[in-house]
């Protein structure tokens, strides 16, 4: 497998699109990302560091990260798009907390088994999904419980 600056110039060649500087710079700072931010959330962070980059070059980076495979763009349901790291990592689903927005990851292999299973039932060949859980994390509950007393 391609290391991701490899796979995002490749891509950037097929395309017929220019390799600058300040898509580097986003790029080094979007992969050492560990969570699913969103395109303002990731241009207040870079910006501390590099002022000169504008919010719609770091937009339409990302987009094109999400184009060439290096990001998957996540929506859950906030109205806002985010984007994860994707090198091929293994499949993960999320549980999403509605009240403060954290979103935990995490992997299910009896579920994973399930949804082939149901697939090969209806004779259907899934070539992507996503698991989404919507609800209250254990401090929103506890929150809401103490409120509720």
């Amino acid at each position: 497998m391609k290391k991701p600056e490899e796979q995002f110039l490749d891509y950037l060649a097929r395309k017929r699109l220019k390799n600058t500087s300040q898509r580097m710079t986003i790029l080094k700072a979007f992969l050492r990302q560990k969570s699913h931010l969103s395109t303002e959330d990731f241009y207040l962070q870079l910006r501390k560091k590099h002022p000169g980059i504008g919010y719609a070059t770091v937009h339409r980076t990302l987009k094109l990260f999400s184009e060439c495979g290096i990001a998957s763009e996540r929506n859950f349901g906030d109205g806002q798009m985010r984007f994860e790291v994707n090198l091929g990592n293994e499949h993960h689903d999320h549980l999403v907390c509605t009240d403060c927005g954290r979103i935990i990851e995490f992997e299910d292999q009896q579920i994973e088994k399930l949804q082939r299973d149901i697939a090969h039932k209806h004779n259907f060949f899934i070539k992507d999904h996503r698991l989404e859980l919507y609800g209250l994390c254990s401090d929103c509950h506890a929150t809401g419980q103490q409120s509720v007393s």
